[in-house]
This record gives C-alpha cells, sequence and structure tokens, in this order.
C-alpha cells in the first residue's frame, strides 16, 4: 500500500510503501481482511460513459498504485455494442492517462492487456455463458483452486435493465464453489428507485437473486477523502465530543452547489429533478420530484455520518446500524420548510417542456427528533446555475452568551468542511484584530488539504469505493433499509411536487438562487457571516 510521512524539519511529504492497507486494529476491528486470489472484474455496460470516464480510470488506478496484481487480476468488458477487445481499449485509451506521460505509458500497456471483451444482450444466457466461459478460462490459466476465486460484477448500467442482468448473473456466471474463500459480488451504480415503492421492488428483485452481503449499492460521494473523514473527526478527537449536540450547535447546513446549468442534459434532468440528483441519492433517476431526491440523497447520507452516534466498533455493519438510526428518527418534512427554484432559462432547452415545474434548485430542512438533536434545524441546499461551485458541510454554533465584545453581527463560530473543490477544514473564530486598539474580526483555523499534503494525490472516490467492494468492506455502501428508510421521508414530498402542489420560484442564473431560500435558512436560525470569505491558502 501507499503510506505518506513528512520528514521532519523538511515540512515536505513523501510516499512509501507498505505491506498493509489498514492498521492491524482496524482490519481486526471492521472485519474486513486481505484477500488474494484469481480476481475477475466484469464491467457490464463497458462501452458507456460511465464505464469510460469512472470505472475504468478507477481500475487502471488501482491497478497503476499496486492494489490490483496483474498475476491474480483480469478485467472484462461486456455490452451489447459488437467491439474486439482491441477496440474496447482504444476507446479507454484517452480517458485513462496522459498520453505524454512517459511514467504512466508502460503501466497502461500492462493494464489494457489485462482487459477483454464479451459483446451480448443483457437479457440473454447466450452472452452471458460467453462472458462466463471466458471468466473460467481465465481462473483455468491462473491455476485457481476451486472455491477460491473472486468474481466481481460492476453494473454500469441503467437500473431498468438490473433486474435481467442480475438473473443472467445468477444463472449463468456465478462462482461455482466458495468454499475457499471464494465470492460473488455485484456493484449498482445510482439510481436506487424513483421513489419508496419503485426502491422496494428494485431491492426485492435484486435480493431474491443475492444476499446483501453480495450487493453493494455505490454512491461515490461517500468515497470522497472528507466524507471518510467524517468518523475520525467526531469519534478520535475529544474537544468535538462535548460540543456535538443541541446545547451547542445552532445548525448544520449540507450544501452541494453548481455554477452551471443542466448543460444539454435538460431532458434527461426534466425527468428527475435536483432533490432526487443530490439530495436524497446524488445522482438518482426519475420524474420531478426525483430531481430533487437525485440533489438530496447525497446530503442525506453526509447527514447520518454528521448525525449518528458512536457505533460499537468500526464493523461496518455497526456503522450502518447508527445510519439506519437517525434515519428513523427525521420527522416527515412540511411544505413550510421546503423552497424550490428554477433558474430562467431552463425551459429554452427545446428537451424541456414549456410548462415544467422541475426544479433545478432545493432547500430543504430536515429536523431529527432525537436527544442529541432535537430543535436543531439540519438544512440541505442543492442547485444549479449558482453563483459559485462547492460541497461543504457547515456547522454553526450558537451566539456566546454575556458577549462583552459586542461581536455578534461580525458572525458565529463555524466548523466547516470542504468536500469540493479544494479539499480543507476549517473553524471560523473571533479574534483581535492586530494592532493597539481592541478590536474584533473574523478569522480562521484552517487545515487545507493542498498545502498540508503537499504531493499526495487524493485519491478519487470510485477507486477507494471498488477496492473496498474487493475486500469486502461494506462500510461506505447503501444497506437495503437505510436505502428503505430515505425514500420513506423523501417520496411524500416528491409525490406532492409531482403532483404540481409545490411549485419552483424562478430565480436568476449566477444568483444564490430564490430569495426565499435565505428566508427560510433566517428563520430557521442561521446567521450570515457578512464581510468574510473564506480564500483558499495559496502554496
Amino acid at each position: 500500500m501507499l503510506t505518506f510521512e513528512c520528514k521532519m524539519g523538511s515540512g515536505q511529504w513523501h510516499v512509501e510503501r507498505r505491506s498493509t492497507l489498514r492498521n492491524d486494529s482496524f482490519v481486526k476491528e471492521s472485519g474486513s481482511a486481505p484477500e488474494t486470489g484469481c480476481l475477475s472484474i466484469a464491467v457490464l455496460g463497458a462501452s458507456g460513459d460511465l464505464a469510460k470516464k469512472k470505472t475504468f480510470p478507477a481500475l487502471f488506478n488501482l491497478f497503476r498504485q499496486g492494489f490490483l496484481n496483474p498475476d491474480e487480476v483480469h478485467i472484462f468488458g461486456y455490452a451489447r455494442t459488437k467491439l474486439s477487445d482491441e477496440e474496447l481499449r482504444d476507446r479507454i485509451r484517452g480517458y485513462l492517462v496522459d498520453q505524454k506521460n512517459a511514467e504512466q505509458a508502460e503501466a497502461l500497456s500492462k493494464f489494457l492487456h489485462l482487459i477483454k471483451y464479451v459483446s451480448g444482450p443483457y437479457d440473454s444466457e447466450e452472452g452471458f455463458q460467453r462472458l462466463d466461459r471466458a471468466i473460467s478460462e481465465h481462473e483455468i490459466s491462473k491455476n485457481s483452486s476451486e472455491g477460491s476465486s473472486r468474481r466481481l460484477f460492476y453494473l454500469a448500467l441503467p437500473p431498468s435493465v438490473y433486474p435481467s442482468v442480475c438473473k443472467m448473473i445468477k444463472t449463468c456466471c456465478m462462482n461455482k464453489c466458495t468454499d475457499l474463500g471464494g465470492w460473488t459480488r455485484i456493484v449498482v451504480e445510482k439510481p436506487f428507485g424513483k421513489d419508496l415503492e419503485s426502491a422496494e421492488q428494485l431491492s426485492s428483485q435484486i435480493g431474491e437473486l443475492f444476499d446483501e452481503s453480495q450487493i453493494y449499492r455505490i454512491d461515490h460521494y461517500l468515497g470522497k477523502e472528507l466524507v471518510q473523514n467524517m468518523l475520525v473527526l467526531r469519534f478520535a478527537n475529544r474537544f468535538f465530543l462535548p460540543l456535538w449536540n443541541r446545547d451547542n450547535i445552532e445548525n448544520v447546513q449540507i450544501v452541494f452547489r453548481e455554477d452551471f446549468g443542466t448543460e444539454g442534459r435538460g431532458g434527461y434532468f426534466d425527468e428527475y429533478g435536483i432533490i432526487r440528483d443530490i439530495i436524497q441519492n446524488h445522482l438518482l433517476q426519475a420524474s420531478v420530484s426525483e430531481i430533487i431526491f437525485m440533489t438530496t440523497e447525497p446530503s442525506i447520507k453526509v447527514l447520518c455520518l454528521v448525525a449518528m452516534e458512536k457505533p460499537i466498533s468500526l464493523k461496518p455493519e455497526h456503522i450502518r446500524d447508527e445510519k439506519v438510526k437517525v434515519l428513523q428518527s427525521v420527522v416527515p418534512i412540511t411544505d413550510e420548510e421546503v423552497v424550490l427554484g428554477q433558474y430562467e432559462g431552463y425551459r429554452d432547452d427545446p428537451t424541456v417542456p414549456d410548462d415544467s415545474n422541475t426544479p433545478t434548485f432545493a432547500t430543504t430542512i430536515l429536523r431529527i427528533h432525537n436527544e442529541r438533536w432535537e430543535g436543531v434545524p439540519f438544512i440541505l441546499k442543492a442547485g444549479k446555475a449558482l453563483n459559485s461551485r462547492k460541497a461543504e458541510i457547515r456547522i454553526q454554533f450558537k451566539d456566546v452568551p454575556g458577549d462583552i465584545f459586542r461581536c455578534t453581527k461580525q458572525g458565529r463560530n463555524e466548523f466547516v468542511i470542504r468536500l469540493q473543490p479544494s479539499e480543507a477544514m476549517y473553524m471560523k473564530l473571533t479574534v483581535k484584530q492586530p494592532g493597539l486598539e481592541m478590536q474584533t474580526v473574523q478569522s480562521e483555523l484552517d487545515l487545507s488539504y493542498g498545502q498540508r499534503y503537499q504531493g499526495v494525490s487524493i485519491p478519487e472516490a470510485y477507486e477507494r469505493l471498488i477496492l473496498d467492494t474487493i475486500k469486502g468492506d461494506q462500510q461506505h455502501f447503501v444497506r437495503r433499509d437505510e436505502l428503505k428508510v430515505a425514500w420513506e421521508i423523501f417520496t411524500p414530498l416528491l409525490h406532492r411536487i409531482d403532483k404540481g402542489e409545490v411549485k419552483s420560484i424562478p430565480y436568476e442564473p449566477g444568483s444564490r438562487g430564490p430569495k426565499e431560500a435565505d428566508q427560510l435558512l433566517e428563520k430557521a436560525g442561521y446567521l450570515q457571516t457578512h464581510g468574510y470569505i473564506w480564500i483558499p491558502p495559496t502554496l
């Protein structure tokens, strides 16, 4: 594995290769142990954009860093398009490395030779039988003992074909014996349905074929570095423990902002909407209301990490149990605590209906009915065509009682976790302004990753999550009951939006969104800081 150390006195970080990925105590607690043996990775939908832009680049980076052993691994692409092995390699080559990078050229050549292509339909046994034969030939060539081979199927496909594809995998491509530690696992991409009913139907169809331990529902936001840092921040730092509750925290914001619109994807977006796109599931796809759920779903996943209680161990099931408990404590959303918006010009897209009510912006307040968070609003914000691009968690603390410096108007203390861009964590503080007079000013304690960890490459989310899948660590994947409770929270609101009962308010592109959203935040108790802007430090 790769580890990072700072040489004393140099201030520079360097990379060292270590023999284990995690310390022994974590491996023991998490229940995941290193696995070896013949590994076959099948990318279904190999000719599509998701596979080319995300799945194959993630696999290449894992290979380049030594996490995929070329003596054990083979990669199979499967899709309906008729291609040769070399044609698939040529299609993905440009997405993997800069062709001018000589250092990576050798690794690229070795990686591409691990890829074999099989074409066939998604609902016919004939194509999947060919895929099974190709995988079996690889396993035989590696002298793999029966029962020790590992098969991973990555479904880079629309959810509409999940049931038929899973049925074909179950019928034709399963690892025949798992007595010696072998396994068959499937990775499914969002969207996981369009509402509670469809999500449960999809879960039931897949659940009839595979055990929950074999199903990995991937949400790439859960693989981001700062999201994965949440458990460590909360439960490994003593000074956060007494502060992380309703006695000290005024409100929590989870924000996903984009400074571009639908960019030619208006028809697709109009079908799904911002709530389904980010708030519920990041890119969960379905109807008008689904855009809102898609926008709020990553926020829900992040909310779980912010609000959950300490798990009894680092085992994935213990962590996921606590996430579900938080979601079960969320009270129903009221229309009075929702503001939807649609940027002006959205309907100019010829693929969007002239009377579309699809929101491209949503602010939703969730309230958690438990001892820790009673009375603390969790504000989920997401939108397109806004004045900035960022994803962050903003925890605003209560006012200082008996403020002798009269500095409340300058702003409250805030702990901000910047997920992207410019990954960072910073604490907004009130300090004395340098000089002879006693004047206060807002400043920050800043941990910016680009400055603190110079030369360290932060892995892409897909790399981390695919590696977790290979290792059998389900901590950062969505369990069926978690998915169900998340849909239970948003489905009533989504149906009201679909019926036109909640209207989208027009807002100007490049703005903060509808002014009604700021009014809702103010009503919820959020105090905006004026005159202070966090600026990422330069190297």
